[in-house]
């Protein structure tokens, strides 16, 4: 009996030995859905790379946001709801471009996450996937709802004072844009050093991601190799769409095309079905000095006959601005977070937020250089502020839409707050209890 108590301590000893330092095994389970400690990891490492803060713990806010996610996925398989895969493609290869181009290399990526790329690619394609279900499902969660200004009166009503959001200083601005003309022969020079470039890539003496590291202007995918990943017909311009898709033959290069944002090579690296992945090398034509000051001085012309009315702000837009986006509403700048004309400074160019900041409502501003980070290239424009309005409490006068978006966002999540609550108490959860010592923002995870 005494050997058999002792064989039993020992056993029992190495077990709880080896449940110290597992690496990896179940720490809860959420109906049929399991969560391991890996999975967890990964998710933290991830959070930690991208700068996410957490709310409280990570290793007790994680595994419950994943676990809400497993109601949620569940819910979709009931529904037949399904991802697109070739948007969930497209944002992968996205996403992964973006970290390499943070992090400096495939290889340290790869260092990073101890693991290889398609490995990398494989999880995080997963990841989006499951984010795009679970959206999808709780968009049909919320309906389509369309809040009424009464709706939103009562709920600004019912709002505390401490509980009515402020609004930071906002400022909507309008713009001329004049873009300096580039010569013919500056154009011809430029297409005929791509040129030169393409032939040495068709006729084998040249690399082309290597050409791409060493001459093209897309500091987006310089450092890998110009590679734009995976992509559908409807995503670039359509003049480089038209080029891409064209080209049958891996490896070989396009001729020079022409878009906005200056003349591309492409080659083809890979087709799947309606989509292709390709690399790109991009030149934008140098503008000599002599033509910025004749932009300059045109603009200031402009400016002068604007100041001296001969002209309204919005007749010179519609007249001489060079902006496609702003031209038709009178220069009137969008503000691409949101879709709204309001700005807040810091969301502004930063040319313009510092013109604007000291300017008065009405006031427009003498001509000035600012670098187009959609064109990539310098612009000369004149800027017109248009409202103003300081830090303050939010209003039903100036920040409806605000209030309306804020009463949307809360009823929402009620709704979805009370769907994860209900269907906590109709599902099978367990979590270990080495794992249960948090506070969640769920009650009824642990039964």
């Amino acid at each position: 009996m005494k050997k058999f108590i002792i064989c039993l301590f020992i056993v029992s000893s190495l077990t709880a030995k080896a449940q110290e330092n597992l690496i990896d095994g179940v720490v809860w389970i959420v109906g049929e859905n399991a969560i391991l400690k890996s999975e967890i990891e990964e998710q933290r490492l991830r959070a930690q790379y991208e700068g996410v803060q957490f709310q409280g713990d990570a290793y007790c806010f994680i595994p419950e946001q994943m676990a809400v996610q497993k109601l949620f996925l569940h819910q979709a398989t009931l529904d037949s709801i399904y991802a697109n895969d070739g948007q969930v493609e497209m944002q992968v290869n996205m996403q992964i471009n973006d970290w390499i181009s943070r992090i400096g290399s495939k290889e340290k990526l790869e260092e990073y996450y101890t693991k290889p790329l398609n490995e990398i690619k494989e999880e995080l394609r997963t990841s989006i996937r499951d984010q795009s279900i679970v959206q999808q499902v709780q968009q049909k969660l919320i309906g389509e709802h369309k809040t009424t200004p009464s709706e939103v009166r009562k709920f600004y009503n019912t709002l505390s004072q401490d509980s009515i959001p402020t609004v930071p200083a906002t400022v909507e601005v309008q713009i001329l844009k004049l873009e300096p003309a580039v010569s013919d022969a500056d154009k011809e020079a430029t297409k005929e050093r791509l040129r030169e470039l393409a032939d040495r890539v068709n006729s084998g003496n040249a690399d082309f991601a290597m050409l791409a590291r060493l001459y093209s202007e897309d500091d987006g995918t310089t450092k890998n190799g110009g590679d734009l990943g995976f992509f559908g017909r409807g995503v670039m311009e359509p003049e480089f769409s038209n080029a891409a898709f064209a080209l049958t033959e891996q490896g070989k290069v396009s001729r020079v095309i022409e878009t906005q944002y200056g003349f591309h090579i492409i080659q083809l690296v890979e087709k799947r079905g309606d989509r292709i992945q390709c690399r790109h090398i991009l030149m934008r034509p140098k503008v000599n000095a002599d033509v910025k000051t004749l932009t300059l001085n045109r603009l200031d012309s402009i400016s002068d006959a604007i100041k001296k009315q001969k002209l309204s702000f919005e007749q010179a837009v519609a007249l001489f601005s060079s902006d496609k986006d702003t031209r038709m509403s009178g220069g009137l700048m969008s503000n691409q977070n949101n879709g709204a004309s309001k700005f807040e400074y810091q969301d502004l160019p930063p040319e313009i937020s510092k013109k604007v900041y000291d300017m008065n409502v009405g006031e427009i501003s003498e001509p000035f250089s600012m670098l187009d980070q959609k064109l990539g290239h310098e612009v000369f424009v004149i800027v017109k502020v248009k409202s103003k309005l300081p830090n303050h409490k939010a209003n039903l006068t100036d920040d409806y839409q605000d209030i309306k978006h804020y009463c949307e966002s809360v009823k929402s999540n009620e709704t979805i707050d009370n769907w994860v609550k209900s269907k906590i108490k109709d599902t099978y959860v367990y979590i270990l209890p080495e794992w249960r010592n948090c506070k969640f923002k769920y009650e009824g995870w642990v039964k």
